[in-house]
């Protein structure tokens, strides 16, 4: 069985609904945090899509020291905090040190380990402690197989609803392409997986002093990994990618996210009514 419990309400896996992680990088003021996780939620609720919201409180791997990073962990655990109680949805957010994580899986439904730690034992012990699930995001140096380690180590901290994330491969310099063979791989290991179309078109320091990205790239690499029957779909969502301070070369406009995820809807939905011819 290869599902994972995110809420009492909410599982995701062994062929159930498409769920959408999504929301802006960086948490930036909390009314906007606020209205974005609001009008995320409008179109996964006319989609019939279940959503989890995602915002880091900080983004401690800028390409440069003078990049915004975000809010201290206090005050961006009472937005999200808000988020849960006013917006009415599960959320998820990065941890960055062992000792982030008890205080944060106070108030988030889902701890994300970004890919750049994804090996760091400490940090996944803490964070399988929890209790809370765990999102891996799998590291642009690893190899998909590589990831049982991974796993191997969050089981043994007492882990038991894992999500494992393909967010591209480094290819040569501030490039990342994706390999879709990782995705069926890594669901070997046991617990669903995510794709993150957002951070997969993205140009690690691309534009010097900070990352770029392909955002017109996002939709068909979303559709093809809907072909390969993920799990979650992960995209970073933003009401004006072109002005934001972290990532916007690579996130989702608010108002194109409907269309989009109507068509890998469709695609999903097409390979569900007739399911894939499996070599032998």
């Amino acid at each position: 069985m290869i599902r994972s419990r995110i809420t009492d309400t909410l599982h995701v896996g062994d062929g159930r609904q498409l769920a959408l992680i999504g929301g802006p990088c960086v948490i930036e003021s909390e009314d906007f945090t606020l209205r974005m996780a609001d009008g995320i939620r409008e179109v996964c609720d006319r989609l019939g899509i279940p959503m989890i919201f995602k915002s880091s409180f900080d983004k401690a791997n800028r390409t440069s020291i003078d990049a915004f990073r975000g809010h201290p962990m206090d005050a961006g655990l009472k937005i999200l905090q808000r988020v849960k109680d006013e917006v009415g949805v599960p959320v998820l957010t990065d941890v960055h040190e062992s000792d982030q994580a008890a205080t944060v899986a106070e108030v988030v439904d889902v701890l994300q380990i970004p890919a750049f730690l994804c090996r760091q034992t400490d940090l996944l012990l803490a964070a399988a402690a929890t209790g809370r699930a765990v999102n891996v995001k799998k590291g642009q140096f690893l190899a998909p197989w590589d990831m049982r380690h991974v796993v191997g180590k969050l089981e043994s901290g007492g882990a038991h609803d894992i999500l494992l994330t393909e967010r591209g491969t480094c290819f040569g310099y501030n490039a990342l392409v994706v390999d879709f063979r990782g995705l069926p791989q890594m669901r070997e290991l046991g617990y669903p997986v995510v794709f993150d179309a957002t951070h997969s078109v993205q140009m690690p320091g691309g534009q010097g002093s900070r990352s770029g990205g392909q955002r017109q790239f996002v939709p068909h690499l979303a559709r093809a990994a809907a072909a390969l029957g993920i799990d979650v779909l992960f995209m970073e969502i933003h009401a004006d990618p072109d002005n934001a301070p972290s990532d916007g070369p690579n996130m989702v406009p608010l108002h194109q996210l409907e269309e989009l995820l109507q068509q890998v809807l469709r695609v999903r939905e097409a390979l569900q009514a007739s399911p894939p011819v499996v070599l032998q």
